[in-house]
């Protein structure tokens, strides 16, 4: 069964977020788990969080992920940056968790000079602050378009934090395309390559989600710029490929591509028709 749905904007409230992802008749969901460039967030009461949990259950909306808002750099060697993502990981694995979230993702970060292997260690130490191995929830790192100091461009990053924490059965790997693509994994042309390499790293039992998106930028630019599928440099027959494959099939995807609910509803309906046409 494909597991389809995008990236919804939580400003309405939980219970309506749910409802407009099932109008959309999308089967997942991604969401922030706070103001995606600041530090507020919404506490949400008892009854919202059962009606919410009770809306996506009934519908059958399944997988769900929680993003962690952009701000957040856990590897940042400036103090009050450090800081503040180590209380927003805290905080945010504790109420996703709560609110029945399956896994939260986040952007391992940029070590804005200090190096890798510091920002590394920052994101180990950080992550274990957060992680008691109590939680249902699982942290997943997503792979990065590798764009300044950014960490997590290369498979072997990802493996290294993994390693070092205390938790690392908590701990999964989110793979967003446009940013592999951008990153010099050839997903086009060599995407049994890429899975194989990626399992000979981390493991493909340890991949848990899947962001689907098109690359306004070229192979390798190691530039984020999503476009929407099939519009890109990747184009929409390797992101169906990718769909398709065998490892990845029965994995939740999600849309992080530049439209509306209306546009994201017609997007997922498009993706639907070609992947039962190539059947």
């Amino acid at each position: 069964m494909l597991t389809i749905g995008t990236h919804m904007s939580i400003a309405e409230g939980i219970v309506k977020t749910a409802e407009n992802v099932v109008k959309m008749e999308a089967n997942t969901m991604q969401i922030f788990s706070r103001n995606p460039r600041g530090s507020g967030y919404k506490t949400y009461s008892g009854e919202e969080i059962e009606k919410f949990q009770k809306i996506t259950k009934e519908n059958g909306v399944q997988f769900l992920l929680a993003h962690a808002p952009y701000t957040m750099n856990l590897a940042s060697g400036k103090a009050e940056t450090y800081e503040f993502a180590c209380t927003v990981i805290r905080e945010d694995i504790a109420r996703m968790d709560a609110l029945g979230m399956e896994n939260l993702v986040f952007h391992p970060g940029s070590h804005t000079g200090i190096g890798v292997e510091a920002g590394i260690k920052n994101i180990v130490a950080g992550l274990d602050q957060g992680i008691t191995g109590r939680e249902n929830i699982t942290v997943l790192l997503e792979t990065m378009s590798g764009k300044g100091t950014e960490i997590g461009a290369s498979f072997e990053e990802l493996k290294a934090i993994r390693d070092g924490v205390k938790h690392p059965e908590k701990i999964g790997i989110c793979l967003d395309t446009c940013h592999v693509f951008a990153a010099g994994y050839d997903i086009v042309h060599d995407l049994e390559g890429v899975l194989a390499e990626f399992d000979r790293v981390l493991g493909l039992s340890i991949l848990r989600a899947i962001h689907l998106n098109d690359s306004m930028m070229p192979f390798g630019s190691h530039k984020d710029r999503h476009a929407p599928v099939g519009e890109g440099e990747i184009g929409l027959e390797a992101l169906l490929g990718v769909m398709r494959h065998p490892a990845l099939r029965d994995l939740p995807f999600y849309l992080e591509t530049p439209f509306d609910e209306e546009g994201h509803k017609a997007e997922i309906q498009m993706i639907r028709e070609r992947l039962k046409e190539e059947n």
